[in-house]
């Protein structure tokens, strides 16, 4: 019978699992994909370019809502219980609030396992990949540092007017003015050029233009050039973000946290073993919120005004145990030593499910209410 009841709840909760997981991860993304498609057609990218980014998004932002989605399923699967009286009929067969969460359990554990491939696997193969490819946007820095029809000074005493900024980087009808030298102002114009990187910086190629000099005497000579190359090398360029990115790295490589690894990000020891111990801590995070979720609804019994006490108190614990998490992220960067406190929500999460399910076997108002003797007689 328990068997059968077993597969039955956790049916419903992996229904709703995938609702919750489903809704909140899209709700997520599109978001962000909005965010990120104002910023990629603001730079002149095209369509391809941003549904590679959006979707190798999709399993970093997976792996965060996870938890809240198990939580929420527990929550709505545990409501209904109630509701249909399931939960009483349950309890009053003398099955034990222990026994009645372990499909939560097995569900919560499917949601840890889920996160662990994530973590260690899938969320740092998209992180790799979304630097490669903003290491190639990187590359077309005319997107980021100039906007066509306005006159900019990307560095000083440099003005720069491009036209327009076609879809494959490269401008149309430029003017430059370049006075860094006080004893002359040399203006460059040419119908293209491209902004390219260099190991000394940025520099603009200009083609078939004009170079007009114009000395402090009042003396004006001109050129005309091919091709021509200045180099702006004051301006900070994005620099290649696939080692800088934590969540790019092999959690073997970041529990080592080697000095030339740390050296190279410019990191301490403590954001290392954060971000390594965080892949295992939140995995199993997820379980407890997910019996959290499930044991708050077993304690108070059947009600017709609801159980809305009951969710109230599950979505506050949760606030309550995510907090936590924040606090312990920050005191575990700070001090590469406390790595442990990472574990204390799942701790508190885990002690916090122990209680809701004593207080469902064990009433309180039963406890306090007098059992009447049987042999007794009525009060007058």
């Amino acid at each position: 019978m328990l068997a059968r009841y077993d597969r039955y709840i956790l049916g419903r909760l992996m229904v709703t699992f995938g609702f919750f997981t489903l809704i909140i991860v899209l709700i997520y993304w599109i978001n962000r994909s909005i965010r990120l498609f104002e910023r990629l057609s603001g730079d002149g990218q095209g369509l391809a370019l941003f549904a590679q980014l959006s979707l190798l998004s999709l399993p970093y932002l997976i792996y965060l809502m996870l938890p809240l989605a198990a939580f929420a399923s527990a929550v709505s699967t545990g409501n209904r219980m109630g509701s249909d009286s399931e939960t009483v009929a349950l309890q009053a067969a003398g099955i034990s609030a222990f026994r009645i969460v372990r499909p939560a359990l097995y569900m919560g554990v499917m949601a840890a396992a889920l996160m662990l491939l994530l973590a260690h696997l899938l969320v740092p193969m998209s992180r790799v990949a979304i630097a490669d490819l903003e290491e190639q946007l990187a590359d077309e820095v005319s997107a980021r540092l100039l906007e066509p029809g306005k006159f900019q000074s990307p560095i000083d005493g440099v003005t720069v007017f491009v036209a327009e900024i076609t879809g494959e980087g490269v401008l149309s009808k430029v003017l430059l003015s370049d006075q860094r030298d006080p004893a002359e102002e040399v203006i460059y114009t040419a119908n293209q050029a491209l902004l390219v990187r260099s190991d000394t910086g940025p520099q603009l190629v200009m083609i078939s233009g004009l170079a007009q000099f114009l000395r402090a005497d009042g003396t004006l000579s001109t050129l005309q050039f091919e091709d021509f190359a200045l180099g702006l090398g004051e301006v900070e360029v994005p620099e290649d973000r696939v080692l800088r990115d934590l969540r790019g790295w092999d959690t073997a490589r970041l529990l080592r946290a080697d000095p030339a690894d740390l050296e190279s990000v410019g990191k301490s020891r403590g954001a290392f073993l954060s971000e390594a111990h965080r892949r295992l801590a939140n995995p199993a995070l997820a379980i407890s919120t997910a019996l959290l979720g499930f044991s708050a609804l077993l304690v108070g019994g059947f009600s017709r005004f609801g159980f809305w006490q009951q969710v109230a108190g599950a979505i506050l614990a949760l606030i309550v145990i995510q907090l936590s998490v924040n606090m312990s992220e920050e005191i575990a960067q700070s001090d590469a030593a406390a790595w442990p406190v990472l574990y204390a929500p799942v701790a508190l999460a885990a002690g916090l499910v122990l209680v809701l399910l004593y207080v469902s076997d064990h009433p309180i108002r039963r406890r306090l209410k007098p059992v009447p003797d049987p042999g007794a007689e009525p009060a007058p």
